[in-house]
């Protein structure tokens, strides 16, 4: 592609109707690919670096993103000894005198294939259906640098000025991004002056506006065992004078937790909620309404010839909406110890182990918490029983900078362009520890946090999907935000 002098505005309708061609054409088909590759993160592959898939989606990003021809890309995947590899790409800028940096950011990491896919689907036989992509990574997060280059591709193609920009794609991110700060590090005198941080790894409201994620909640997690026996024996000798190692186990998280309320009892997990914050989860609220909650798949049971369905926590949206960002909250995601149902015999097993996800409030700091879990959990065991929790990450929350007039007046120009509706404002309960790094380092960044993961995408669970059409609005959303930059 040959560069054009930048001249003018960018022009929304022509964008969209540019970048949905690209999408079509090339993204789609690439994304096809890549989610065929079981990609997992090294938390969960451990053999990810014989292997080779992270590797392999990697290079196969790279070729496309150097196979775009755009002016001024240099691209290359860096490798630190023993790190997961990294993707790098700097674009020079078009617009005149410009000391400005954009960095887009990435990852290309999946999570585990999970169970419950529906019949025709699975998480890595990808699937093209109502404007849908499904397969694991296609919304988490893999399509974040085709659209990321997409963008910049269309400001190019209308010859719009746009400062220099940087791209960083990582392969951790699913393990707390355990190898991104020693790649920041060996990439910092090339990442430049950030003014605008561009993340497309989050989540969005609805699927009818712009959303930009106001904060993120850090995460602590790992694996608690215990153990009170060196095999297992029969339970009708031993129930009644062994003690259950489950039961213990029950114990032990009764110190943590409020079982009956799901309220996190150490006051250092807490923290308050910014006015900011809340004023924009009443407003976001009065958008979606129950749908901050119905979104979710409920189970349900017939009683009596009528339908019962599964109850949220609570029902009132705004509490809803800051209960799934700004509240401590502890899930089990494994269990070890336990035998298939169908093989399950009379017998009091040695050991319990649990995996535990401890998302936290985006103001808590996660090293302390889990210095404070260790001995929660650990100490004066009951019945002197070997109890262990073993950390796997830890990282902090994240929670915007304050919004510069520019960025809300593009956000909102560019949610009107493209969806006709104002941009929305949501928390996400997920986790991005980039953010946070980024905050520290370029105090004075603007951040486009934003994603594609609306209601019933599910990300990291079965049938997880990338809604294309959304996907292509926000591509466009990107390019006119990214044109409206002031100049520096």
């Amino acid at each position: 592609m040959n560069a054009r002098i930048p001249t003018q505005a960018l022009q929304p309708a022509q964008a969209l109707e540019s970048v949905s061609r690209v999408w079509d054409e090339r993204i789609v088909p690439q994304l096809t690919d890549y989610i065929r590759i079981p990609a997992k993160s090294p938390m969960f592959e451990s053999g990810w670096a014989d292997l080779g898939y992270l590797d392999t989606v990697v290079r196969n990003a790279a070729a496309w993103v150097e196979a775009q021809q755009v002016a001024g890309l240099t691209a290359e995947v860096v490798r630190l000894p023993g790190r997961t590899p990294v993707l790098f790409f700097e674009i020079a800028a078009t617009r005149p005198a410009s000391s400005q940096t954009v960095l887009m950011y990435g990852h290309l990491d999946k999570q585990p294939e999970f169970s419950g896919w529906r019949a025709d689907l699975g998480p890595w036989t990808p699937h093209y259906e109502d404007g849908k992509l499904y397969g694991r990574g296609g919304a988490d997060d893999g399509y974040a640098v085709y659209a990321s280059i997409a963008a910049v591709q269309e400001l190019q193609r209308q010859g719009v000025p746009h400062p220099r920009i940087v791209g960083l794609i990582e392969t951790s991110e699913e393990s707390g991004s355990r190898d991104l700060l020693p790649y920041i590090d060996a990439l910092k005198a090339r990442l430049g002056d950030v003014a605008l941080v561009v993340c497309l790894d989050s989540g969005a409201g609805n699927y009818d506006q712009l959303w930009l994620t106001t904060s993120l909640r850090g995460m602590a997690s790992g694996t608690l065992k215990v153990e009170i026996l060196t095999e297992g024996i029969h339970s009708g000798d031993a129930s009644g004078l062994v003690p259950s190692s489950f039961r213990i186990m029950r114990q032990v998280l009764d110190r943590l937790e409020d079982s009956a309320t799901g309220r996190l009892l150490p006051a250092r997990f807490h923290c308050e909620v910014p006015a900011e914050r809340l004023a924009q989860a009443r407003a976001t609220a009065a958008i979606l309404g129950e749908e901050v909650y119905r979104r979710f798949p409920w189970a349900y049971h017939d009683c009596g010839g009528s339908t019962i369905v599964a109850l949220p926590t609570t029902t009132d949206p705004v509490q809803a909406l800051l209960k799934r960002t700004w509240e401590p909250t502890l899930s089990v995601t494994g269990a070890e110890g336990f035998p298939a149902l169908q093989d399950a015999g009379n017998v009091l097993r040695p050991y319990t182990a649990f995996k535990l996800s401890l998302r936290l409030p985006p103001l808590v700091d996660a090293a302390s918490c889990v210095q404070e879990m260790k001995s929660l959990l650990e100490d004066n065991a009951p019945y002197q029983a070997k109890v262990t929790w073993e950390s796997a990450s830890g990282a902090n929350g994240w929670n915007a900078p304050e919004t510069a007039p520019w960025f809300a007046q593009a956000l909102d120009a560019a949610s009107q362009a493209h969806f006709g509706a104002p941009c929305g404002f949501i928390g996400q309960g997920g986790t991005i520890p980039l953010m946070g790094m980024l905050s520290q380092g370029f105090p004075r960044a603007q951040m486009m946090v934003c994603g594609v993961l609306g209601p019933k995408s599910n990300a990291h669970g079965p049938n997880e999907f990338l809604h294309v059409p959304y996907a292509k609005k926000l591509t466009a959303a990107v390019a006119q935000v990214i044109a409206n930059m002031p100049a520096a």
